[in-house]
């Protein structure tokens, strides 16, 4: 059974190329804050309330863990099966649903708002991952695993291609940013939004890829990033401030965790978890702390380093 480290450092915490050294803290460890979930993803920090939401896929609930008492509870059940979550730059909820193959605006007073749920007359797959720019247009992952069965969705058929969407919020008009990705996943820009990197979960091995965002709205020069090999296979991440990625990570014992790269796509540091880390975030009074939706588990890491964006 998994236990916090008694001693600091944390070798949980492993520093691959020096520049990671800036962004450990020494006397800081590895916490697990929740556990008794099915398949944790998405998390969002919510600075004003104090407070994280996740999801819990195959429980169809979306989960919220306090701050200021440690309590845990059910936010919203069902969810639609949720994964992804944001925030606008209004500060709501932005959700994608698996089950009901849409994605959604959470209101001030609770109710919600269906932002997408089609493209060209035909139903979205299953939206995955979600980011939403400082123009308001919200971005988003379209692969079909919600579809493929009836655990981490429904289960149903493809009407669409696995596509990378941008929706402006403002006028709904929508378009396909991306249609060259094999099951795109997570996603996220760089702090000045003139990169987006985008999971392509499809490709053997897994990779990261990287393309210039042209005039605000444009993908261009898409590249690989990060080839992942045999060395496990990423899922959500976020950039901090300096533009360093870090990524969920898994899968297998000496792989699961978290793994941080340098804007140039060297891997500088890693974060070793007893679960596949599936997509994480930072939060905290100082946007310092990382929030980790690993499989069963949440945990958190307090790090020297901060979001890129501060929820």
């Amino acid at each position: 059974m998994w236990q916090q480290s008694e001693t600091y450092p944390d070798p949980a915490v492993e520093v691959l190329d020096q520049r990671f050294l800036k962004y450990r803290i020494t006397n800081a460890a590895v916490e697990r804050l929740a556990t008794g979930m099915r398949f944790g993803e998405g998390p969002v920090w919510f600075g004003d309330g104090r407070f994280l939401l996740w999801s819990d896929i195959p429980n169809n609930r979306i989960m919220r863990w306090d701050e200021e008492t440690g309590a845990v509870s059910e936010f919203r059940k069902p969810s639609g099966f949720a994964n992804g979550n944001t925030r606008d730059r209004q500060g709501r909820l932005i959700t994608c649903e698996h089950g009901n193959r849409r994605v959604t605006r959470t209101e001030y007073d609770g109710s919600l708002t269906v932002l997408i749920d089609r493209f060209d007359g035909k139903r979205l797959n299953s939206p995955n991952d979600v980011a939403v720019k400082s123009d308001d247009s919200i971005w988003f992952t379209d692969p079909p695993f919600g579809i493929l069965g009836n655990y981490e969705g429904v289960k149903g058929v493809a009407e669409l291609p696995t596509n990378v969407y941008r929706l402006d919020a403002k006028s709904g008009e929508v378009e396909v940013v991306a249609g060259d990705i094999n099951n795109p996943n997570g996603l996220c820009f760089s702090p000045d939004e003139t990169r987006l990197y985008i999971v392509e979960s499809g490709s053997k091995p897994r990779c990261i890829r990287v393309y210039e965002v042209e005039e605000g709205r444009r993908l261009v020069h898409g590249r690989i990033f990060v080839d992942s090999g045999d060395q496990g296979a990423p899922d959500g991440f976020r950039c901090d401030a300096d533009g360093n990625l870090w990524a969920g990570w898994g899968t297998g014992p000496k792989l699961n965790g978290v793994m941080v790269f340098a804007p140039d796509g060297v891997a500088i540091g890693r974060i070793a978890l007893p679960e596949r880390c599936a997509n994480l975030c930072f939060g905290g009074a100082a946007h310092n702390r990382l929030f980790m939706a690993a499989g069963q588990s949440l945990y958190a890491l307090y790090v020297d380093a901060s979001a890129a964006v501060r929820t």
